[in-house]
C-alpha cells in the first residue's frame, strides 16, 4: 500500500469517522481533519517532490477523497477543492507559492461559478481590470467552498484584454474588497464552507495571472475538469461504499425476535444490498477505467472523465435510496449515518458540471458535434 492511502486510513478512522456526526449536526468545517492531513504531508500530496510535496497525481488525490467520503462527504468536498486548485496552481504559478502550498500553509479552493453565468462556469461575468501595475477583480462569485477558511482561491474572471472566455487568478484571501456574504446552512455536506463571495475593486499584482490571458477555458478543461470530475465521482463512490457497508451491518444485526431471523435472512433485503454493492463496484470500474485514461492519454479520455461524474452522482442518489429503504425507519435516525448520507449524495448532480449539463455535453461528444 502506497505511503499516503496509509496515512489517509488512519485519518480518517481516528479523526474524520468520529467527528462525522457533529459536522453536519453543526454544520461545523472539518479543522480537525484539514489539520491532521497538513501535518501528515498530504495538503502537498500533488506538489512536485523537488518542492517538499509528495509528487502524486490524479489517481492519488482521488483516492484520497474517495476514502474520505466513506465517512464524510463534508470533508471528501473540502479536500477534493483544495486539490483541483492544487493542480493549477502546480502547473502555473510561482515556485514560491508552490513550495509553501506543498509544505501544507495553504488551503486552497476554487472560486468559478458566479451569479451571473450559474453552473456555467466556464463563462465568469466578473471582470479584470489593468491599472498600473495593479489588476483590478470585480465579481459576483455564487459558491465558494471553504469560503471563510481558505488561505487562496484559484479565481476565473473575463479576459483583461485577449480573445478568449476567462482568465485565471491566485487571489489569497483576506484582500480589501473580497467578502464572503455569510454561513452555509444547507441539506447536505453541511459543513463545507460554500458560500457566494463578492470582489469589489480587489487588488492583485498582475504577475497573479496564472497562465496566459484569456486561456482559462482551456486552464479549466486541460488542467481542471478531469481531476475534479474524477474526484467528484471519488465523492458519490465513497458515500455508496460507507452506506452499503452500514446497511449491510445493520441488515445482520437487525432481528425478528419472534421468527428468530434478522433482516438479512430475507431474501428481497439481500437483493437489494446486492443492487447496492453492484451499482457501487460498476461505478468504481468506471472510475478507475477515467484514470487509466488520463494516465494514458487515451483518445476517449475527455468522454471518460465527463461520464464518470454523470455515473457516479446518479449512482450515488439510487444507492442511497435503496440504503434508506433497506434500513427503514432505523434509517431515519443520525446513528446509522444513513440519511446523512443520503443528503450528501444530492449534491453531486447539482454541482457543476452538473449531470443535466454532463448528459449534454456527452450526446455532443457522440454525436460528433463541439462539445464546448
Amino acid at each position: 500500500m502506497s505511503v499516503y492511502l496509509e496515512v489517509i486510513e488512519k485519518i480518517a478512522t481516528e479523526v474524520v469517522a468520529p467527528m462525522a456526526s457533529d459536522i453536519d449536526r453543526d454544520a461545523a468545517f472539518p479543522s480537525a481533519a484539514i489539520e491532521s492531513m497538513r501535518a501528515a504531508g498530504l495538503l502537498g500530496l500533488l506538489s512536485a517532490k523537488e518542492l517538499g510535496g509528495m509528487g502524486e497525481g490524479p489517481r492519488a488525490a482521488t483516492m484520497v477523497v474517495e476514502r474520505l467520503a466513506r465517512e464524510c462527504g463534508t470533508t471528501a468536498m473540502v479536500v477534493c477543492m483544495h486539490y483541483a486548485a492544487s493542480a493549477v496552481v502546480e502547473k502555473f504559478a510561482n515556485e514560491s507559492f508552490r513550495r509553501d502550498n506543498a509544505a501544507g500553509k495553504h488551503l486552497l479552493t476554487l472560486a468559478f461559478s458566479e451569479a451571473g453565468s450559474r453552473s456555467h462556469f466556464w463563462a465568469p461575468m466578473g471582470s479584470a481590470e489593468k491599472k498600473g501595475h495593479d489588476v483590478v477583480l470585480n465579481a459576483r462569485k455564487s459558491w465558494v467552498t471553504s469560503a471563510n477558511h481558505a488561505t487562496a482561491l484559484v479565481w476565473s474572471s473575463r479576459p483583461m484584454a485577449a480573445e478568449g472566455a476567462s482568465s485565471i487568478w491566485l487571489v489569497p484571501t483576506g484582500r480589501p474588497g473580497l467578502v464572503s456574504t455569510g454561513g452555509f446552512d444547507g441539506l447536505g455536506l453541511r459543513g463545507n464552507d460554500s458560500t457566494p463571495m463578492i470582489a469589489e475593486g480587489v487588488k492583485v499584482d498582475a504577475s497573479a495571472l496564472l497562465g496566459e490571458d484569456g486561456a482559462g477555458l482551456s486552464i479549466m478543461l486541460e488542467t481542471v475538469l478531469p481531476i475534479f470530475n474524477a474526484m467528484t465521482a471519488a465523492c458519490g463512490i465513497g458515500m455508496m461504499e460507507g452506506a452499503t457497508s452500514a446497511a449491510c451491518a445493520h441488515a445482520g444485526s437487525t432481528n425478528y425476535q419472534h421468527m428468530d431471523s434478522s433482516l438479512a435472512d430475507l431474501p428481497t433485503i439481500r437483493a437489494y444490498l446486492a443492487r447496492m454493492r453492484i451499482a457501487t463496484d460498476q461505478a468504481r470500474l468506471m472510475l478507475l477505467d477515467t484514470l487509466s485514461a488520463m494516465e494514458s492519454g487515451r483518445a476517449d479520455t475527455m468522454l471518460r472523465v465527463l461520464e464518470c461524474k454523470a455515473s457516479a452522482g446518479e449512482t450515488a442518489t439510487q444507492v442511497l435510496d435503496t440504503a434508506m429503504r433497506v434500513c427503514g425507519g432505523a434509517a431515519f435516525r443520525k446513528d446509522l449515518g444513513i440519511e446523512r448520507r443520503f443528503r450528501d449524495a444530492r449534491a453531486g448532480t447539482v454541482m457543476a458540471p452538473t449531470t443535466d449539463q454532463l448528459y449534454d455535453f456527452i450526446g455532443k461528444a457522440i454525436c460528433g458535434l463541439p462539445v464546448f
